[in-house]
């Protein structure tokens, strides 16, 4: 029971607990990804940084933890950065990796929970570290929430850039060694969406489409509140950085989500990627806390949601971010079918049985006689995970009423979904199943829904159908994907990619 959900393609840990992503940093060759870690339980508790390592996004080595409470407290979220230029003065006459993370222990003096940020850095490829004498570098006595660290090099001020929250809002500071701080703006007390405490922030500018203008995102992640269904979430900003502060390009009230699933939370992006790549990646924890803590996964808990590349569009309703998941995934291809101009009613699906339980399904759906579209992912036993969309509302969603296990939390069984306008009368679907999960990825990466699902069987039936009309599949692509595990200590091949 334990590995019945172990994700065949998503990383999870190799045992106990594991929640936010930390640390994310691409430095001499390698993906660093560390991670909110309870090493000794598979709930939330004091937190370690966990750590792996990966040289293409998808395949992944576990490494030893890297962060341990000490004496100033748990570990927290965090970022790290490539000291390039020795300006921290850590690294005599070289360069390293810093970690600037959030140190939370309780007041002596008050006994109230303090948050605190600290550094730590590593001269060997972020193998060992060492935690700074000086820690910690960052603190404010009158906020029981200041914690999450994101730091980036701003070359227009020539100083070092933190975002970091502080309950209601984000707070940024300037730096000129990373380890002396000073504050140079808020924002967002008033703006975005408060129905949680604010998290995991991140700050980065990109490009629009083939504009040569560019815009700054601001990513932040909410908490849950038992008020609403949705649990722990995301949102984003658009608008201008100035070195100091973050202005808004809309309205207060304005609201973006990263993701109109239930299960992707406090994702951020990869540090210090090769210009010539050019790519903003994120990754999330795939889980929601509104019952992060129950879900049936045994000794292991918690995984994260594919990396994604973002980018920046411009719609009729304005500048919106637009998510894929990297192209590196192609790799795990194994086998591929395809089909075109299938005409679907509701007397006759299309219907296809698979041996694979790890696959990703592209589909061009033409809806203009259809009524609502029914995409049902089936198991062996009774589970049916559905994706659906009624072109009379408009409305792509996700139905996991029927997915499997789903008793662990009342919240858990729930139908949710999105407004997605059609392009040319068509909807575009790319959708990725793992024995854990399905991530959905509407008319390239416009909308995202991702959620977990934990299926009483092996997925292993897929049907298209529709409850009145016709559909009509312009083309049709099932792939199926290859575990990036190792099974029973053998070597397993990728399709033109690194050994898994």
């Amino acid at each position: 029971m334990d590995e019945r959900y172990r994700p065949g393609y998503h990383f999870s840990p190799p045992s106990h607990w594991m929640n936010d992503p930390n640390g994310l940093v691409y430095y001499e060759g390698e993906y660093h990804l560390f991670y909110q870690h309870h090493p000794y339980s598979n709930k939330w508790g004091p937190m370690h940084w966990g750590h792996a390592v990966s040289h293409d996004l998808i395949h992944w080595q576990h490494e030893p933890i890297a962060l341990f409470p000490d004496e100033h407290g748990a570990i927290f979220s965090g970022c790290c950065v490539v000291d390039f230029n020795n300006s921290s003065g850590l690294f005599a006459g070289s360069h390293g990796l810093i970690a600037i993370f959030t140190h939370a222990d309780t007041c002596p003096k008050t006994g109230q929970p303090r948050q605190r940020q600290s550094l730590a850095y590593s001269s060997d490829k972020g193998r060992t570290w060492h935690k700074y004498e000086g820690n910690p570098v960052l603190t404010e006595i009158d906020l029981v929430d200041f914690r999450d660290p994101k730091v980036f090099w701003h070359a227009q001020s020539e100083r070092w850039v933190m975002t970091i929250v502080a309950g209601d809002h984000a707070r940024f500071y300037g730096s000129e060694n990373l380890r002396e701080w000073t504050l140079t703006g808020e924002f967002g007390q008033e703006e975005g969406s408060h129905d949680g405490v604010w998290e995991c922030p991140d700050l980065f500018e990109l490009p629009i489409d083939d504009s040569g203008h560019s815009k700054w995102v601001l990513i932040i992640s909410i908490g849950d509140n038992p008020a609403f269904p949705e649990g722990s979430r995301t949102q984003y900003f658009i608008g201008e950085f100035d070195g100091n502060t973050f202005i808004n390009d809309n309205s207060a009230d304005h609201i973006m989500w990263l993701d109109h699933g239930r299960d992707n939370y406090a994702g951020v992006t990869w540090s210090d990627m090769h210009e010539q790549d050019g790519r903003r990646v994120i990754i999330g924890w795939m889980s929601n806390w509104k019952y992060a803590n129950e879900t049936p996964t045994g000794d292991w808990r918690g995984a994260m949601t594919l990396p994604r590349a973002l980018s920046l569009t411009s719609r009729d309703e304005g500048i919106v971010l637009t998510q894929m998941p990297v192209w590196e995934i192609k790799q795990l291809r194994k086998e591929s079918k395809s089909w075109s101009d299938v005409t679907v009613t509701q007397d006759v699906p299309f219907m296809i049985k698979t041996k694979d339980d790890l696959l990703e399904i592209e589909a061009d759906i033409d809806i203009r006689t259809a009524g609502e579209v029914h995409i049902k992912m089936q198991s062996s036993g009774q589970s049916e995970t559905i994706i659906g969309y009624d072109p009379v509302r408009q409305w792509l969603f996700i139905d996991r009423f029927k997915s499997g296990m789903t008793d662990f939390h009342p919240s858990f069984a729930c139908q949710h979904g999105v407004f997605l306008v059609p392009e040319n009368e068509k909807i575009k679907l790319h959708i990725w199943l793992d024995r854990n999960a399905v991530e959905v990825y509407a008319n390239q990466g416009l909308v995202v829904l991702t959620d977990q699902i934990f299926p009483d069987a092996t997925m292993n039936r897929i049907s298209i159908g529709t409850n009145s009309g016709q559909v009509v599949l312009s083309s049709l692509h099932i792939h199926a994907l290859q575990s990036i595990h190792i099974p029973n200590g053998t070597t397993e091949q990728t399709l033109g990619g690194d050994e898994a």
